[in-house]
């Protein structure tokens, strides 16, 4: 957690107090909970509303289920908290680079009944961007109502402001964990539900962790304006460069990757055994998307992605945080290095 929001977490739990409640205290959390939205919103540009959640997931089953439209549609390489809140969605499959089909969406729309299109910005598991500028006049356009994932924000450096429904994850951007946020362009879209954050979202809001993610998302901010780690970004860069000598293959198709996010498969080793071998060496990847991984059951985004069944079983998420240093880089491809030669010499 970066340290700017573990200090507002600090001051969070130090002056804690309903914010429903009407006495001093209460009304002194509700200052400061407005005041977090409000940093948000002037943080990211965002002229709608912002709904506090217990984080992404819920904040993509509250859009999914409540948004107010027709048929439930979405990509192919949506998170499966999608699906679990849609399960009889129509699914829009990815061409092959890996884009979400222009033609599917524009088919979805056709239908004519306000049709409520997912379509994440960045997918986790290979850091594919997808190109959420073109899709959302389209939708617009078309009548729909589009909802974006945007949870994976860090790796970016803007914002699209253009989408209906924006889902937000605290600890993606540094924050703390069990938080998110469904921003919302008109809040004529939902379907109430009674309770609080606006009568969308029942709980007691949580403002220690609002607050944190007040700061991480600022911080988040200050950084997209300021000059890039050099050092770092160079060694991401040249990650796969050095693996590739090696034998590896990252899973990208075309188009716009972020830089902290990279799907590697390894000749001869399953994902699974690359797992336990990186972490008794004290590194901590995951096959798939993180929660997920624990399954250890072939990815099913990859395999909408079109990756070979055999490539997808041998393949990890290597991603980089905040704090992620060009050494731990370093070190990364250095033991990388050294799997893969012991699995190719056991092999032989």
């Amino acid at each position: 957690m970066l340290p700017q929001a573990r200090e507002a977490m600090i001051e969070g739990m130090l002056r804690w107090a309903n914010p429903s409640s009407p006495h001093a205290e209460g009304r002194a959390a509700r200052a400061a909970l407005e005041d977090a939205r409000t940093r948000i919103k002037a943080t990211l540009g965002w002229q709608g509303h912002v709904i506090f959640t217990g984080g992404a997931s819920e904040a993509l089953g509250i859009a999914m289920r409540l948004a107010k439209g027709g048929r439930r549609w979405r990509s192919s390489v949506e998170h499966d908290a999608v699906l679990r809140a849609a399960p009889d969605a129509g699914v829009l499959p990815v061409n092959g680079e890996w884009d979400v089909d222009f033609d599917a969406v524009r088919d979805a729309l056709a239908v004519g009944d306000r049709p409520v299109i997912a379509i994440q910005w960045v997918n986790p598991e290979t850091g594919k961007v997808q190109p959420i500028e073109r899709y959302a006049p389209m939708i617009a356009e078309g009548g729909g109502v589009m909802v974006t994932d945007a949870s994976q924000l860090w790796g970016l450096n803007r914002f699209p402001r253009e989408g209906d429904l924006i889902v937000l994850s605290a600890h993606k951007l540094g924050g703390p964990i069990g938080v998110g946020a469904l921003l919302v362009g008109d809040l004529a879209l939902l379907e109430a539900s009674g309770g609080q954050e606006f009568g969308y979202r029942g709980g007691t809001e949580n403002l220690p962790a609002v607050l944190g993610f007040a700061a991480a998302v600022e911080a988040w901010g200050a950084r997209r304006t300021a000059m890039p780690d050099a050092e770092r970004h160079h060694e991401m860069m040249d990650l796969h460069r050095t693996l590739k000598s090696y034998g590896a293959h990252q899973l990208m198709g075309y188009g716009e990757y972020v830089g902290n996010i990279r799907a590697l498969a390894m000749p001869g080793l399953s994902a699974a055994a690359q797992l336990v071998r990186f972490d008794l060496k004290g590194f901590a990847v995951s096959a798939g998307s993180a929660c997920a991984s624990g399954t250890l059951k072939p990815s099913r985004v990859l395999q909408a992605f079109g990756v070979d069944p055999d490539v997808a079983r041998r393949t990890i998420r290597v991603s980089m945080g905040w704090s992620t240093t060009a050494e731990e880089i370093r070190a990364f491809t250095d033991m990388w290095i050294d799997i893969a030669a012991d699995a190719g010499a056991r092999a032989a």
